[in-house]
């Protein structure tokens, strides 16, 4: 590399646009005490009932006699009783679609009187504010200046709702758009009084539409420098356009897909911004979709998770499929870790213990209600199962064993934004057979984004997999907590690049002769590499086989133990578990309990050499093993 490349390079260290890092997302104890308290038991209806009749097949919007009578038996008390029956304590309504206001009207109006009857019955609401998506067919009608907000593909086409044409989605970073949609939160805040807000759709960035294009030129232009706008191929800046479907290692591509989730993160940011400045605790929740085996832009959870309390997986359905183990438990640790809960349809027992054991203040939604049939999920037809019974009343009735409990982790696996996004997308599919790998084998870990390298010294063990892309201060971070006692282990190249892959002469972590360092060439060698690192100092160590998974947690005066079985038509026998015993504790008592057994069951136990070690019996599908000091 040449010393004008070089100085190149570092210049754009300095003035390339970083990552947003406003964090509004409301400490635990600044949110309303019933979200600990008693945690988030779901119902959810949030489809207008102009919506359905589109969205079932009409090409209208009028719904029949017969949809009208059973929608007003829906938004009865009767309905709110029987939701309340089945141990709901949340429901999750309809406030604002995407139709119009003027079209919608009634239904916002039901919504009001909805959420009354909810509060009355001491349940909390939550409420559907907008999509990301709107209904052009009416609301162009209402709103003609709407047409310029809609976010175009690379033809310049719409971008649609999938195959629902009649959708479109919305440039959310379109300043009219904003105005409209704060309208509506306005409305949610202090007309329907809800208690969490809900924005659909966080999937969908900029495009090739006016306001995407020159909001894309002022990003360049503000940026970077005119020597480094060469360095990228663009001429003139006036005349860019993004570069939609290139080579994701071309540096204007690199710029394009930052630009593209930081937008998201932005406007996240503003709506959590103006509805905090109505009501200071209103919770914000946002639909990007669960955690992912490795970042997809425009979706970028490490920041866009900054801007609220919660988010939405709707995923896959968890247990184990022909040694496949398929979970939510990346979307549980790094909600988490982000100080987020995590929303799921919790409608197996499987399930509801996956997220007892991996979800903060959260059972899920455990049903979905439409017209005037409770079911276990949207367009299931499926009744909720009564299996899940025992799960829910466990939530409720157990909840000193759940609120205020801090997850105990090891180990942090670090998901880099340039390596996973700007390079071979192999190295993103690394770190995420690396984060397979300890959730199959149980090591107490949890998944940070670069904006959490500063708060390394909370682990004993760092994971770097695939991460080849790196900046000058996540190096020296990593450093640093390599200096001060943290063990390093390396899955593959690192550091080869910087921040927007400009390639360095060497890797700074090259040949690094230290006792707390491994290198590795791929997944299968890390849970071994951790153990050696950490010898007898994991948290929790716990024998059994692929498709039983534990977290670890603890409160004061006591360790809990976790423990989830995903084979689920069988139990799991004589697990062995190991737990480190802080210093300074000595072990009172350990006693587990699950959701199908009456009392807790006492067991016997041993410590030995800083830990206790005790065998459970049995794991059918749930056991929570507290380990108590004295």
């Amino acid at each position: 590399m040449t010393a004008k490349r070089l100085s190149l390079v570092f210049c754009f260290f300095l003035l390339a646009v970083p990552a947003l890092t406003e964090n509004l997302t409301l400490p635990l104890d600044q949110r309303p005490a019933w979200v600990q308290d008693e945690g988030i038991i779901m119902a959810g209806s949030w489809e207008p009932l102009l919506f359905r009749v589109r969205r079932d097949g009409s090409e209208g919007y009028t719904p029949t006699a017969e949809k009208q009578a059973a929608y007003l038996r829906e938004h009865s008390p009767e309905m709110v009783a029987q939701l309340k029956s089945l141990g709901v304590n949340f429901v999750m309504m309809h406030c604002y679609k995407g139709f119009g206001l003027e079209h919608e009207r009634e239904s916002m109006a039901d919504a009001v009187r909805f959420s009354k009857l909810c509060h009355d019955a001491g349940m909390y609401v939550g409420v559907y504010n907008y999509s990301g998506a709107f209904g052009w067919e009416l609301l162009f009608q209402e709103t003609p200046e709407a047409k310029d907000w809609v976010v175009l593909n690379k033809d310049k086409k719409p971008v649609t709702y999938g195959k629902a044409a009649y959708r479109y989605y919305w440039n959310r970073n379109h300043p009219e758009a904003q105005v409209f949609y704060k309208n509506l939160i306005r409305f949610a805040i202090e007309e329907i009084r809800t208690d969490l807000i809900h924005f659909d759709n966080y999937s969908v960035g900029p495009g090739m539409d006016d306001n995407s294009v020159e909001r894309f030129r002022e990003y360049l232009k503000s940026n970077f420098s005119s020597a480094q706008l060469k360095d990228m191929g663009v001429e003139d800046v006036n005349t860019v356009l993004p570069p939609m479907e290139t080579d994701g290692q071309n540096p204007l591509r690199a710029a394009w897909l930052r630009f593209t989730c930081d937008s998201l993160t932005e406007s996240y940011l503003d709506m959590s911004k103006y509805a905090r400045s109505l009501r200071k605790d209103i919770l914000v929740e946002c639909n990007p979709g669960g955690v992912p085996e490795w970042i997809h832009p425009p979706i970028d959870h490490a920041g866009l998770l900054q801007g609220g309390e919660a988010f939405w997986d709707e995923g896959r359905h968890p247990g184990l499929q022909e040694r496949n183990l398929i979970t939510r438990i990346r979307t549980y640790k790094f909600a988490r870790r982000m100080n987020n809960i995590a929303f799921a349809y919790t409608t197996t027992p499987v399930e509801a213990a996956e997220s007892m054991a991996f979800n903060p203040d959260c059972l899920g939604c455990i049903c979905w209600f439409e017209y005037d049939q409770i079911v276990s999920k949207p367009a299931s037809g499926i009744p909720v199962t009564l299996e899940i019974a025992p799960y829910i009343q466990f939530y409720k009735n157990r909840r000193d064993l759940l609120r205020n409990a801090q997850v105990v982790a090891d180990v942090a696996v670090l998901r880099s934004f340039p390596s996973q996004v700007f390079s071979d997308p192999a190295n993103g599919r690394l770190t995420g057979a690396v984060e397979q790998k300890l959730i199959e084998n149980r090591i107490p870990f949890q998944i940070i984004g670069d904006n959490l390298l500063a708060e390394l010294n909370q682990y004993r063990c760092l994971v770097l997999a695939g991460c080849v892309a790196l900046s000058d201060s996540d190096i020296a971070a990593i450093k640093d907590f390599l200096k001060t006692g943290g063990k390093l282990c390396f899955v593959g190249e690192a550091a080869l690049y910087d921040e927007w892959m400009h390639q360095r002469e060497q890797s700074p972590f090259s040949e690094m002769k230290d006792a707390n360092v491994r290198y590795l060439t791929g997944p299968d060698e890390c849970v071994k590499a951790i153990t050696e690192l950490c010898g007898s100092e994991l948290s929790m160590s716990v024998d059994g086989p692929l498709g039983l998974c534990a977290e670890t947690t603890e409160q004061e005066g006591r360790r809990l133990v976790h423990l989830v079985n995903y084979l689920s038509d069988q139990p799991i026998n004589d697990v062995k578990i190991r737990v480190q015993v802080p210093a300074g504790k000595r072990v009172g008592r350990v006693v587990t309990s699950n959701p199908l057994r009456a009392d807790d069951l006492a067991l016997e136990f041993r410590e030995q050499s800083g830990a206790v070690e005790f065998t459970v019996p049995s794991v059918f599908i749930y056991e929570i093993v507290q380990v108590v000091w004295r």
